[in-house]
């Protein structure tokens, strides 16, 4: 039994290590935006949690459920806030360029 708690043990830290390992490039997306990552690393990254995801949920394995739902999560709001900051980036841009234009 001391075997299956040490698997379930490390399995969650595991999974909390490399999910809270993309909560500071969110922030980042949020405080900078999201210019320097690409939307197709974002989207082969989330197909790639979802895959775990299934597979978890297949092994019924909690911690493996618990960690890639996580981090689904993390990188499903750093691609929301990639576009927003594209959009609103790409807004000022266009205020700016009018306003010089005029002058």
């Amino acid at each position: 039994m001391k075997n299956d708690a040490l698997i379930a043990t490390v399995g969650i830290l595991a999974g909390l290590c490399t999910s809270v390992s993309f909560v500071p490039q969110v922030v980042k997306i949020w405080k900078q935006g999201g210019r320097d990552l690409s939307y197709g690393m974002l989207a082969l990254y989330l197909a790639g949690v979802l895959l775990w995801l299934w597979y978890g949920i297949m092994e019924n394995a909690l911690a493996i459920i618990l960690a890639n739902a996580a981090t689904g999560t993390l990188v499903l709001v750093a691609t929301v806030l990639k576009a927003w900051t594209d959009r609103r980036s790409r807004s000022t841009e266009n205020v700016l360029g009018q306003a010089s234009e005029r002058a």
